[in-house]
């Protein structure tokens, strides 16, 4: 019987995907349950599952856009584990009416025309091989034996000298969905927002002190490391509860201010930027934050996070300290207003009462539109983030307990 496996819908307003890699060969022998390729689409990259065991017969190639329902492949499940698929016909490259050359002999003028270089020249040398046992040795022609052949007479060859380890050759790599969504959103950010950046640093002694006393009880209770984001999500979250203006929208001529925070975070993945969405942040605990955000991040690196993790985000946070960034400007993540840019946590020498520390100092960036989000408010909401870290016992009562206690 042939199973047909069609493109699954990956949400709403989807429409077109893309195959982003065949995680099986065409041909071979799938299990029932396998996961056989990734669907990718503009905001996620989803798995396609074999129904049923038996040979598998690729419809849609790797890289090529498709609609949700389309065959992609199909699966024929009278063919056993032990079956082997059949082997393809030789493809015959000489014109009709002659007699076609095989790939195990190669004649002599064509053996002559083989360009070889002084360093393989010298290592088939010391393995006593000539140009013709390189060539049988080849058992399997791929796409890259052939591109090589296309592009050598594309252009002209040129002779490397033994030391000379550069190259000139090029690749190219359609892009995904996701990334070319990526693109679009980011200009039309640029083209669309008043975007202004607003800076602060931010003394981490505090939290890695708190950090280094607690991190083996945190992790023997809560089976998660105590790490920065919960620290800086919880803060943020306060101080959104005080500035809800960061944390509201431009719809139309209308301003949408939500009752709830759901701060996304951004994750660096080998498919491009993902930012999942960690809903209600206000009304968790740092340890529940922890393994939320652990859970997602987990999950945007395997490529199973669902369309429904990546929306709704009220605010969004990056982290850009993870591979060294010492400031940067952080871009906004749309229909949000804001964004809060970490980064790397360096000693720096401050002036504290009147006497000159080393300090661990982090640099941190609130990026926003302008158009809905004031300067006292961007400035204000940045400054609040920055007292909370210094002293995240506050976090407990979202102010100085000192004023808590005085009414202040």
């Amino acid at each position: 019987m042939i199973v047909e496996i069609k493109i699954p819908s990956p949400g709403e307003s989807v429409t077109e995907v893309a195959i982003g890699s065949w995680l099986a060969e065409d041909g071979s022998f799938v299990e029932k349950d396998q996961e056989i390729a990734e669907v990718e689409t503009d905001k996620a990259t989803l798995p396609l599952i074999s129904p049923e065991g038996g040979k598998l017969t690729i419809s849609i190639a790797a890289g090529q856009k498709a609609n949700v329902g389309d065959i992609a492949c199909t699966i024929d499940t009278s063919v056993k584990p032990s079956a082997k698929p059949a082997k393809a016909p030789k493809v015959n490259a000489e014109p009709a009416g002659e007699p076609a050359v095989t790939s195990q002999k190669t004649s002599a003028s064509g053996l002559q025309q083989v360009k070889v270089t002084p360093v393989a020249r010298s290592i088939m040398g010391e393995h006593n091989l000539d140009v013709e046992a390189i060539i049988n040795g080849l058992q399997k022609i791929t796409r890259r034996e052939v591109d090589m052949v296309v592009n050598s007479r594309l252009r002209p060859s040129v002779e490397v000298s033994p030391g000379e380890g550069t190259t000139r050759s090029l690749s190219k790599t359609p892009m995904s969905p996701l990334r070319r969504k990526l693109s679009k959103r980011l200009v039309a950010v640029k083209n669309e927002t008043a975007m202004l950046t607003t800076f602060n640093e931010v003394d981490m002694s505090a939290v890695l002190d708190m950090r280094r006393k607690f991190q083996q009880q945190f992790q023997e209770k809560h089976g998660t490391k105590l790490g920065l984001m919960s620290f800086f999500m919880k803060a943020c979250a306060e101080a959104l509860t005080q500035f809800p203006r960061v944390n509201s929208m431009i719809e139309g001529d209308d301003i949408i201010t939500p009752e709830y925070i759901d701060i996304a975070v951004a994750v660096q993945t080998d498919k491009g930027l993902m930012v999942p969405v960690i809903r209600d942040v206000h009304g968790k605990s740092l340890a529940q934050i922890e393994l939320a955000v652990g859970e997602l991040a987990q999950k945007a690196r395997a490529a199973g996070l669902s369309v429904e993790e990546m929306t709704g985000g009220t605010f969004t946070i990056t982290n850009g300290g993870v591979f060294g960034s010492m400031l940067s400007t952080p871009i906004l993540n749309p229909p949000q207003s804001a964004i809060l840019g970490m980064h790397s946590i360096v000693d720096r020498p401050v002036a504290i009462g009147g006497k000159i520390e080393i300090r661990p100092v982090m640099y941190v960036a609130l990026s926003y539109d302008h158009r809905l989000i004031d300067g006292r408010d961007s400035v204000s909401f940045l400054v609040k983030v920055k007292e909370l870290i210094e002293s995240p016992v506050n976090l407990l009562l979202g102010t100085d307990p000192e004023k808590k206690l005085l009414d202040l």
